[in-house]
């Protein structure tokens, strides 16, 4: 397995996204604004998940999905953890996830992994069946 960036335009994205997108019963895109992780096997891209910046210092997660083939085995867990080095490394403090309530393992995941509910941020402020966690990233020694 391989995590590695890849850019908004790479067709493997663009279709991760759509099928993440389709799932949720929602449309989108790669998003221009969001850097991209993809988990590569076997020359596939399995999963993706990007970053994008909400404010100085705060970083966002965005569009993390792992084809219902791959689920189970970690994968999620490894590319979150890849997804906060990253934001690490371009100096955000803190990561601010949003995440539909219909979505219990990915809540899950987040809340293992340090995320606790924070207030609705930007345009998730009132929308319903949503939920907001954050987490504040390790400091540098």
């Amino acid at each position: 397995m391989l995590i590695e960036s890849r850019p908004a335009t790479d067709p493997e994205v663009a279709a991760l996204v759509t099928a993440q997108q389709r799932e949720l019963g929602e449309t989108g895109a790669p998003r221009d604004d969001v850097r991209y992780l993809a988990v590569v096997i076997a020359g596939r891209a399995v999963a993706c998940g990007g970053l994008r910046e909400l404010a100085e210092g705060v970083g966002e997660l965005s569009g993390m999905y792992v084809r219902p083939a791959y689920r189970g085995r970690g994968i999620g867990r490894q590319l979150l953890a890849a997804l906060e080095e990253l934001a690490f490394r371009r100096g955000h403090s803190v990561l601010c996830v949003e995440a539909g309530t219909n979505l219990p393992v990915a809540i899950s995941l987040y809340r293992s992994g340090g995320y606790a509910p924070v207030p609705a941020y930007r345009e998730h402020v009132g929308g319903p069946n949503r939920v907001c966690l954050g987490k504040r990233l390790p400091v540098a020694a």
